[in-house]
């Protein structure tokens, strides 16, 4: 476990027994933590440690199932709390053998909780297994993060887990549709073929020559795909929504202006422009308020 470990750490305004509620109890753990699919503790005699399993889906029908137990729970004289873990699983497809960590909750005097946790784990597959976590480790550190920031919105707005996460993905997969939309538009019909709709629009509008029409597609192609890609780095989503339900309308208009026999066309302008206007309107009211990674602070202090 010579890698760095994992830290996140996020505050939240709630009383310390309904933090504890919701991050100890299996049935509500797993409402919010991205890294689960079920938690389920086993039977335990007084005094012994409370032992655990749990999956998690990774798609396509397939599960990581694995152990856990909790090696100890620590509550200090300030009221803050530690509960200390022992992690792994056999299955050889997990990348991840076997691993610890701790959760400490630390009441703070404006009233909120500093909710932390800091993990490490072993890898298998050897040095495969080492080039893989090179992606992997981020990336669990971002899904703990944004577990983390649903809990606390869990706790202090009282909003489910479940309606943040299909906000959260449903921002993202329009977000990401988006992307593929701007880019292949600017990229392949205005600067890899230049396709000849693609002038007959521009000097359908503009009393400009097939070159200058040229040159204004490839200026035009290279702002599209830039736009594009702001959809995959730009964190207030719903300012760009904003600004296509104006831009949607106006392109469409301006098609139609060009050469009205597109409106014959099957999926043309003006039924591809509507379609992306609603659902730049659907992706407006989704993502408004969304969970965030970031809210987290990732290295300890």
């Amino acid at each position: 476990m010579g890698k760095k470990p994992i830290y996140v750490e996020i505050p939240i305004k709630a009383h310390m027994d309904n933090l504890w509620k919701v991050t100890q109890t299996p049935e509500e753990h797993e409402k919010w933590d991205l890294r689960f699919s079920s938690i389920t503790y086993l039977p335990k005699n007084e005094g012994e440690p409370q032992h655990f399993t749990y999956r998690t889906n990774i798609g396509f029908g397939l599960s990581i199932k694995g152990w856990g137990k909790s090696v100890g729970t620590h509550n200090a004289s300030d009221g803050a709390k530690t509960s200390s873990l022992h992690f792994g699983t056999d299955q050889k497809m997990s990348l991840i053998k076997e691993g610890r960590g701790y959760w400490k909750y630390h009441p703070q005097s404006d009233g909120t909780i500093q909710f932390l946790t800091q993990y490490h784990y072993d890898t298998r597959w050897g040095k495969f297994g080492e080039l893989i976590d090179l992606i992997f480790r981020p990336l669990m550190g971002w899904a703990t993060a944004l577990s983390f920031d649903v809990a606390r919105r869990w706790l202090e707005k009282g909003e489910a887990p479940a309606t943040q996460y299909v906000r959260f993905f449903s921002t993202w997969m329009i977000s990401v549709l988006f992307f593929i939309v701007w880019t292949y538009h600017g990229l392949v019909p205005k600067l890899l073929f230049m396709h000849p709709t693609e002038i007959s629009m521009t000097t359908g509008v503009l009393p400009l020559t097939e070159q200058q029409a040229v040159w204004l597609n490839n200026v035009v192609g290279s702002l599209e795909i830039l736009f594009g890609l702001l959809w995959l780095v730009y964190s207030k989503k719903h300012h760009l929504f904003k600004l296509q339900l104006i831009v949607f309308p106006l392109l469409g208009l301006a098609a139609v202006m060009a050469d009205t026999s597109h409106l014959t066309h099957p999926f043309n302008p003006l039924t591809f422009n509507l379609a992306l206007m609603i659902l730049s309107a659907a992706g407006l009211l989704v993502s408004r308020d969304v969970p965030t990674a970031k809210q987290c602070i990732r290295q300890p202090k």
